[in-house]
Formats: C-alpha cells, structure tokens, sequence
C-alpha cells in the first residue's frame, strides 16, 4: 500500500469519471482545474498526442507546486484510420464518428502524467476496442439520450453503450473510461518513493 502521508496529491483533471477511478482506488486527493490549449502538432500520432498533452496539462502546474504537491493530468483520445478522435464538436459529429467506428476495431491511448515542483514522469497505455454493427436507430437513439459530447471517440463504455455495442476489448477496461487504473496506482507509488 501507498503511504499518502508524504504527499498532497492533486488531480488536475475536470473528468467525473476520472476523479470516480481515484475514489474507487482510494487515493485521496484535491481537484483543481487549469485549462490549457489542446492543440498539437500534426505529425505527432497515437501516445505521442496523449503524452504531449498530459504532459501539457502538468506543466502549468509547476511554478506554483509546493515540495509535498504531485499533480497527476491524464488525455485520452481514440485513434481509427491513421487520426485521433477527441470529443465531438455536437450530435451530428457525435452520429458520424460512432458509424465510422461501426463494425471496426479501434485503438483508445490514454497517458498520464504525474508531475512535481521539479520533475515529470508520464507513462501511455493502449487498449484494442472493436464495436459490433450499430445500427442508425441505436446510434442516433444514445447520442440523443447519453450526450457523449465529452467523450473521446462519442461513447462511454461505461454506460449502455459498453453493454451492447462493444463487442470485443483487449488491454485495460479502465483505460478507454479515462484512466488505466492498475498501471497509475503502480507509477504513483514509483513517483511516491523517487521524488519524496
């Protein structure tokens, strides 16, 4: 088990689902949200987008870090046919991307980033995800009920959506929700016991 008496971990991320998973894991923390321009560069492909933006998303963190402070940021995104899928910009993009992903296999790449008042650590996960047929009537239906706006790739595998259009997932469930929860405990408690 982690001793947290060293540390005052901070989740720098607005995600429910996020903050849900450090629950579940126990790990107390405070939540505090600094936005960031999401844009990257184009040449950059799966993990190398999630690492920069992660990373990013730590960075604006450090001058104001206490000795005792470690932010942890995370981004996911989903990647299908050699591009990455953030949120949808509204429903009728949020009904394009989930027909694309119909009948096919897709990659979800989240990395997380932990950062201190002098150091980041970050690390990515993959998870292989393939969707059965979906018909027009059952997309159109959870984009209408469900609002996956904030959602990378227009779905949440952990609602209905998971249960019947999801037929097939290979690596960490956790990871397509948002946060690769077996594999951030194990680096937050390397991060623990090398910077404090």
């Amino acid at each position: 088990m982690i001793d947290f008496s060293k540390v005052n971990i901070i989740l720098g991320s607005g995600s429910p689902r996020r903050k849900h998973l450090f629950e579940v894991m126990e790990i107390p923390h405070q939540v505090i949200v600094k936005s960031i321009d999401e844009q990257y560069d184009p040449s950059l492909k799966q993990s190398e987008i999630t690492d920069f933006l992660a990373q990013s998303k730590g960075m604006v963190f450090q001058k104001s870090l206490g000795q005792k402070d470690l932010v942890v940021t995370a981004d996911t995104i989903v990647w299908f046919d050699q591009s990455a899928l953030g949120k949808p910009s509204n429903e009728t993009h949020a009904i394009e991307m989930l027909k694309a992903l119909s009948g096919q296999t897709h990659q979800v790449f989240t990395s997380v980033c932990f950062t201190t008042d002098k150091h980041q650590h970050s690390f990515h996960e993959k998870t292989d995800v393939t969707f059965g047929g979906l018909s027009e009537e059952f997309i159109k239906t959870y984009v209408r009920q469900e609002k996956p706006l904030d959602k990378a790739g227009a779905y949440g595998i952990q609602d209905g959506f998971g249960a019947l259009g999801v037929s097939e997932i290979c690596g960490s469930y956790t990871n397509v929700i948002g946060l690769p929860c077996a594999q951030t405990y194990l680096e937050l408690e390397k991060c623990i016991k090398m910077y404090f």
